[in-house]
């Protein structure tokens, strides 16, 4: 008889893990489910924590979060790491729980401890903005630089933020650069574009133009809006690139179709001057509304200046494309 028919709990577990990822066998998450709970009512806490993926996720079985959050629960009181990370998610988010930051913090902490990589950036997070524990940026430090040693690349990246601004730890470009750089090799958008602007700006390294528009064209092509509006500014100037308005104007697009203020400013500027796209004041305005209301700065004087030329009916149809705008912003985010 095979040990997970005999009962053998290690067995029912490692069957579950077959039919979950289709290892050898047709992938089956019902199966899996049924093996997995199995084990898992014999108090394995691997197998717990499977049964709360698949309810969190619906597979196999009917989505179901608060069920997730139990299964969680069973495994991370038996102090399975993983599933003390995936219970602390679930307070982080108020997903399956009542949201508590106090409470994700206690269970992010002790998967921290235990040495999860995830756990330890998402405490030193909430070190870094002060949820559910006191702010602290020496204690933020401390959670990156754990989770960057074990090749973390949202954690490789914060800890080359702190470095750079020299919050927690002593202020140092050139080792900013080098966490950067581990999490931009990774792929990572923040980093890419965070490596553009320490070229841009000579910091941590010699200033270099092409450098910058290399880094910010990686970073942009994975979406990052930071990088799309620094890259058009970079096309805008001819700084690092052959001058080329239309595509600045398109980058502009892409990332105020992100929100980012910055560059709705800029659309809206573009569209006031003509600069790479044709004159069109009520795109103008609409941009400038936008970035108004987002807080840019500039955008009141530009919209000032928009309405000495405009008559009512364009204002009136500028302020129906800004909603339409933000409508499909909101619906992209």
């Amino acid at each position: 008889m095979p040990l997970s028919e005999s009962g053998d709990k290690w067995a029912q577990y490692a069957l579950g893990v077959l039919y979950d990822h289709g290892r050898g066998v047709e992938q089956d998450h019902e199966e899996a489910m049924r093996w997995y709970l199995a084990a898992a009512d014999q108090g394995d806490a691997m197998a717990q924590n499977n049964v709360g993926t698949l309810y969190e996720a619906g597979d196999g079985v009917k989505q179901d979060h608060e069920e997730a959050a139990r299964w969680y629960r069973l495994a991370a009181e038996q102090g399975y790491d993983t599933a003390q990370f995936n219970l602390a998610v679930m307070y982080d988010n108020g997903t399956g729980v009542a949201g508590n930051p106090v409470e994700a913090a206690v269970w992010y902490r002790l998967a921290a401890e235990q040495g999860h990589r995830g756990a330890q950036y998402n405490l030193g997070q909430m070190y870094d903005e002060g949820q559910g524990v006191a702010q602290d940026h020496a204690e933020a430090v401390k959670w990156y630089h754990l989770a960057a040693e074990q090749g973390e690349p949202d954690a490789q990246c914060s800890l080359g933020v702190k470095l750079h601004e020299g919050l927690g730890v002593a202020q140092d470009d050139g080792e900013a650069m080098r966490w950067y750089r581990l999490a931009a090799e990774q792929g990572h958008g923040g980093a890419l574009c965070n490596l553009g602007i320490m070229y841009d700006f000579g910091q941590g390294a010699d200033k270099d133009d092409g450098e910058a528009a290399r880094w910010y064209r990686l970073a942009a092509e994975q979406g990052n809006a930071k990088a799309q509006f620094n890259l058009g500014n970079m096309y805008r100037d001819g700084q690092g690139v052959a001058e080329d308005t239309k595509e600045s104007a398109r980058l502009y697009r892409l990332a105020a179709g992100q929100g980012d203020e910055s560059a709705q400013y800029a659309m809206g500027y573009a569209f006031a001057e003509g600069l790479g796209v044709e004159r069109d004041l009520v795109q103008a305005r609409a941009w400038g509304l936008l970035a108004a209301e987002s807080g840019d700065e500039d955008a009141p004087n530009l919209l000032e200046n928009l309405a000495r030329e405009m008559n009512l009916d364009q204002i009136a149809e500028a302020e129906r494309l800004a909603v339409d705008l933000q409508a499909e912003i909101e619906d992209a985010g």
